[in-house]
């Protein structure tokens, strides 16, 4: 917990990234329903769609193999899989995610962004049979209904609730479950307007808010001063946070608190949503680039 030593607003961390080993955080909840569903339905395999690095695919891989499902990840990238032992020797999360028993199938990046498209959706029933489909970043009704768990009686104490946004299914379980008197707000990792729009759809609540202004140029942009602050973060809560998402919402709280943001005494509770074992990936990035890596 980080008490402001002026104006006593205090920052607390719910640790859902300790949620499972390996399905950590939002991915836990947003699957949860989603495996119960498939099952119901007899169907034995899930589909779903994401980038290299992605969260989601490595969870949906684990999870599928710990309820005795098997799994699809289609992957954007289709140079990705002109050489698999290369780009598994290289990349742990589609290593991960193969290892776990996972399909992977690389297609390019144009077909890629039909992902949303039934029809070419239909194309890989025709390829690979049945399965059930879940979205990439696994939003859908039954995500948000996982998500909604999230916040327990003990969390009533806190009048501000926050989370990273990514799809945007996370932050909308938050706002339909959260106590009449809390207030949310959500720090998106995209840049862009069009998360509102996406959250309407998930929830009547008007409770919330968006803060646009800690995405770093973008989705998975980092910079320096990011990293520095996560490193010396970590060195002194010993929470470590991804640069992707929590990351990003945690900088801006501080930077928030430290201006006067936040009401005289407001409490905060901060949701760690996981997607550490991408950390791997951004310190490959890093290097690269002749940067501070971060340190964990």
């Amino acid at each position: 917990m980080f008490r402001h030593p002026e104006n006593g607003v205090e920052l607390w961390i719910k640790r859902e990234d300790e949620l499972h080993p390996v399905v950590s955080g939002n991915k836990f909840r947003k699957l949860k329903y989603n495996i119960i569903e498939a099952k119901g339905r007899n169907q034995d395999t899930l589909l779903t769609f994401g980038g290299a690095f992605s969260n989601h695919i490595a969870a949906t891989a684990a999870a599928s193999k710990m309820n005795g499902l098997q799994s699809i990840g289609i992957i954007r990238g289709d140079e990705l899989g002109e050489n698999l032992k290369e780009t598994l020797s290289q990349n742990q999360t589609l290593k991960f995610a193969s290892e776990s028993g996972m399909r992977l199938e690389f297609i390019s990046r144009k077909d890629y962004r039909k992902k949303n498209d039934d029809e070419f959706i239909s194309h890989f029933k025709q390829k690979f049979g049945r399965f059930y489909h879940i979205p990439e970043g696994g939003t859908n009704a039954l995500a948000v209904k996982g998500c909604e768990e999230i916040l327990t009686p003990q969390d009533k104490k806190f009048n501000v609730v926050t989370s990273s946004l990514g799809t945007g299914g996370t932050f909308a379980g938050l706002a339909n479950s959260a106590f009449p008197h809390q207030k949310l707000m959500g720090f998106p990792a995209l840049r862009g307007d069009f998360l509102k729009a996406e959250l309407t759809h998930w929830t009547k609540k008007e409770n919330w808010k968006l803060c646009q202004d800690f995405h770093f140029g973008g989705y998975a942009k980092v910079n320096a001063e990011l990293i520095d602050f996560i490193n010396r973060f970590y060195k002194t809560y010993k929470i470590p946070l991804d640069p992707i998402y929590t990351g990003k919402m945690v900088y801006g709280l501080f930077e928030l608190i430290e201006q006067g943001y936040f009401a005289q005494g407001s409490k905060i509770i901060a949701i760690h949503t996981g997607g550490l074992q991408g950390v791997y990936g951004v310190n490959k990035k890093l290097k690269e680039k002749g940067m501070n890596e971060l340190h964990f």
